[in-house]
Formats: C-alpha cells, sequence, structure tokens
C-alpha cells in the first residue's frame, strides 16, 4: 500500500483533520506502543500499519478494511 492510499483511508474513516491527530497522537499496542507516524518514520510497511489500525478499531467499515 502506498503512503498515499494509506491517508486517503484515514481521511476517509476518520476525517482529514483528526487523522493526523490520531496518527501523532493515540499509541498502539498493535504497533508495539508505538503512534503511527513513530512507525511509519521507522520504516513500518503502511499496509502493516493499515491493518494495526483494523485490529485496534473493530469499528473500520469493511470497505476499508
Amino acid at each position: 500500500m502506498r503512503l498515499t492510499e494509506f491517508w486517503r483511508r484515514m481521511d476517509e474513516y476518520l476525517g482529514p483533520q483528526w487523522s493526523r491527530s490520531f496518527a501523532a497522537d493515540v499509541v498502539l499496542s498493535e504497533l508495539h506502543g508505538r503512534t503511527i507516524d513513530q512507525a511509519l518514520a521507522q520504516g513500518e510497511d503502511a499496509k502493516e500499519v493499515w491493518r494495526a489500525l483494523c485490529r485496534h478499531d473493530p469499528r473500520v467499515p469493511a470497505h476499508l478494511r
């Protein structure tokens, strides 16, 4: 998954303002205690980060999974 697709999904699910804040501030146990921004900056694959978010929040709509 390209980063552009990752952010498109984040924006569609959380909204453009909240998605950036969520990525910067919310620590996910599914990312081993890192934020989305930290995981991406450390080279984690965007698809794996997206999957981690989907495990963290089962309310992510099926069409975005």
